[in-house]
């Protein structure tokens, strides 16, 4: 039986804390967005966040009356214990998993979620079976980390715990030979919050990905190859 590595369930154990707060709400904001507007005209009215994290998604999800019933799975002991503390409203359950294996009935939920998950996983193909499995609906986010000179970025990824990377393409492959039906989808570029909290104003680092922003609105075709984050609806 597949399980997560003991090397990563140690990394992750004490991934999230009271510290990390400010800056996890600020990136769960835009991935909330995401899957509010993908959903828009279904109703789903129970649905389970795979690899919550620290609940910040859920929490807003619930902030905005998004669903009745959630259930949370995570691995991580300090994610949960984070969870536990947001007293999320709807909140009915959450799950510590062993990252693969999620002790649910087949189509149970009627939507399972998973953000920025996938590109942490050491068998994606294996998580997500699983989330087919349990689920009638998915919403699934990854960040889109490929570019060419990506082979001069491998510490910088792994660093984020980031050991997979995509193209919107070769995710909608993995999808595909996983037998998922990409419903909606949506490409988007991190908020302009996320960019200013992250680097200094006056940084060269700064004013090369506004530019980058600036080129890829004022060329919309651009952000169907690279945009920042790639999600998709499926069944």
């Amino acid at each position: 039986m597949t399980s997560i590595s003991q090397e990563l369930k140690e990394k992750y154990d004490s991934h999230y804390s009271d510290q990390t707060e400010v800056w996890r709400r600020l990136g769960a904001i835009d991935k909330a967005q995401n899957i509010m507007e993908l959903a828009k005209g279904l109703n789903f009215e129970t649905l389970i966040d795979i690899g919550a994290g620290d609940g910040n998604i859920l929490q807003i999800l619930s902030e905005n009356n998004f669903c009745n019933k959630l259930t949370a799975a995570e691995i991580s002991e300090s994610g949960i214990e984070q969870i536990k503390k947001k007293q999320i409203k709807g909140l009915l359950e959450v799950t510590q998993f062993d990252g693969y294996v999620l002790p649910y009935a087949d189509k149970q939920f009627d939507l399972a979620i998973c953000s920025h998950v996938i590109e942490h996983v050491e068998h994606p193909r294996k998580l997500l079976s699983e989330i087919k499995r349990i689920s009638k609906h998915q919403i699934i986010e990854v960040p889109i980390d490929f570019s060419f000179n990506v082979d001069k970025k491998f510490a910088h990824f792994n660093a984020y715990g980031h050991i997979n990377i995509y193209t919107p393409a070769l995710f909608n492959f993995l999808l595909y030979t996983e037998k998922f039906e990409i419903l909606k989808r949506k490409h988007a570029l991190y908020h302009l919050n996320i960019i200013n909290f992250q680097y200094k104003k006056t940084s060269i680092n700064y004013f090369v990905i506004r530019l980058k922003r600036i080129i890829w609105k004022l060329i919309p075709a651009l952000m169907k190859f690279k945009p920042n984050t790639y999600t998709v609806l499926t069944k």
